[in-house]
């Protein structure tokens, strides 16, 4: 049997007339970039993720960039951010030249710790904390970090905060939309993401009318009006013909969110009956919505291994993220060692992906599980 890692032919079967249909008109229109496509889907993101705003971007990496200018955040400012998560989230915060600093997570969510965030903090010289100016919780594989604790801690501390919710589009922290808990929330549209587009895009939400214009004006190389250029901006746009993608998917994302949580039951279910759960470590819902863009177990040893052993069955995994930002080799030089921080790189270590996409059979669900059961046992 073949379960692929996702399976985005069986998504675009469902909605390919619609997704032919505005995809035409666009190519009638000959309006490619901006326009009433995407101020439609930023109309339409707004109100789902609950914000004022929201400001189509290139991409989700370009919407954690564009967030922290406006914010200011360059040379001579610290960001506090998570060691585990996508190489974005930290690349975002070097390229605009301020130092990075990290805290540890929590083993059970994978999303930062609230406690390790206040630890690091408390360890900054007086110096060092007037230069930090923001934190960006990641809500990683679909669900909250705890928003209320880091929103205590950066409100304490004047932080902005800069919710990177690329993976977290829909999910929950005590009934507040991710991306509208920060002063900005970041979002990718990335084909594999649940609300994906056909290619790169992105969008930044907000509830500030002053954030939102000065998104607006920076994504368009700083010009209001046209050529007039009161900051350094840069080409952050969304294409219509991403926009209209997405705009398309949207009325589907929460049906195809049920059938990703549904798939998680029927993973737990099965884990509980092959007498796997005092072994494999199961994710974690929280308090809140989880949309699972990804079901990542954390398995007792051989992880390479049984990645490996469940290839060759057929099963698609991924391992998300192998060596957490602190030991990668760009970032050498802010001193990162082995055993800075324990909880992420035993995350990295022993966390392993398996296929959640809402058109899972049972079949294919209990094949994944068989196959994990015939390895360890």
């Amino acid at each position: 049997m073949q379960v692929p890692l996702l399976d985005l032919k069986s998504q675009y079967r469902t909605i390919r007339k619609e997704v032919l249909a505005v995809t035409q008109e666009i190519y009638d229109s000959q309006y490619f970039i901006l326009g009433p496509q995407v101020q439609a889907l930023e109309n339409a993101i707004a109100k789902y993720c609950q914000t004022r705003h929201a400001i189509g971007v290139s991409s989700g990496s370009d919407a954690l960039i564009i967030s922290l200018m406006a914010a200011d955040i360059g040379p001579d400012t610290i960001v506090i951010t998570t060691p585990y998560t996508f190489f974005a989230t930290a690349g975002a915060v070097a390229r605009l030249g301020s130092r990075l600093m990290f805290a540890d997570i929590d083993p059970q969510t994978y999303n930062v710790s609230a406690s390790a965030l206040e630890q690091v903090i408390a360890s900054l010289s007086s110096a060092d904390r007037s230069k930090l100016k923001a934190v960006i919780p990641v809500h990683l594989y679909g669900q909250c970090a705890d928003m209320d604790a880091i929103g205590a801690i950066a409100a304490q501390h004047q932080l902005t905060v800069v919710e990177d919710a690329a993976q977290a589009i829909g999910s929950e922290d005590n009934q507040r939309r991710a991306g509208s808990m920060g002063d900005f929330g970041c979002f990718s549209f990335f084909p594999s993401k649940n609300l994906g587009a056909f290619g790169d895009g992105g969008i930044v939400t907000t509830q500030s009318d002053t954030w939102a214009e000065k998104l607006r004006i920076l994504r368009g190389h700083g010009s209001s009006p046209k050529y007039y250029h009161k900051m350094l901006g840069g080409n952050f746009r969304l294409d219509a013909l991403q926009a209209a993608v997405v705009r398309v998917k949207l009325p589907h994302l929460d049906s195809w969110t049920a059938a990703r949580q549904a798939n998680a039951d029927r993973y737990r279910a099965l884990f509980r009956n092959e007498g796997l759960e005092d072994g494999v470590i199961l994710p974690k819902a929280s308090q809140g919505r989880h949309i699972y863009n990804q079901f990542v177990i954390r398995v007792p040893d051989k992880r390479d291994e049984l990645r490996q052993y469940l290839g060759e069955a057929g099963i698609g995994t991924e391992i998300y993220y192998p060596v957490p930002m602190h030991l990668q080799p760009c970032f050498q030089d802010l001193g990162g060692q082995v055993g800075d921080f324990p909880l992420a790189e035993e995350a990295a270590g022993r966390s392993l992906a398996l296929p959640i996409y809402p058109e899972l059979t049972e079949d294919q669900l209990g094949y994944v599980v068989e196959k994990i059961r015939s390895f360890y046992v």
